[in-house]
């Protein structure tokens, strides 16, 4: 069986560390990942002790990268899908900024994206 929201975006930000993972949901596994935590990414921030938006954009223009790398920056033609309200509600209102930092770093390089969002509809501000 598959599923129509194949693939799917996963967020999860802590106080110190922002993790972007593209889940395929048909056979349960991460096909790319990109986190503030890896030694790479993390000697390039600035962040102290906390992450910022900044940090959450470099971590979704890596997690393009990976994407490209793997041939899934279109989904295989259906998209990666993200909930952006869902993703919000999940990790605290204040915490917008890091998730649309993160789908904007994403959008900018090339990656296909279908904003799952019902009409309740967040703000999204343009990092551009």
């Amino acid at each position: 069986m598959t599923l129509l929201k194949r693939y799917v975006l996963r967020l999860f930000i802590s106080l110190k560390y922002i993790t972007a993972n593209v889940v395929d949901r048909n056979y349960g596994r991460i096909v790319a990942t990109s986190s503030t935590v890896e030694h790479s990414v993390k000697q390039s921030l600035e962040c102290g002790r906390t992450c910022n938006a900044k940090a959450a954009a470099i971590v979704g223009e890596v997690l393009a990268m990976r994407l490209k790398v793997e041939g899934l920056d279109q989904g295989q033609g259906n998209g990666i899908h993200v909930n952006v309200n869902k993703e919000v509600e999940k990790k605290g209102f204040k915490n917008r900024t890091k998730v649309w930092a993160i789908v904007n770093g994403l959008k900018s390089n090339g990656v296909k994206l279908i904003l799952d969002d019902n009409e309740n509809d967040i703000s999204c501000p343009n990092f551009h």
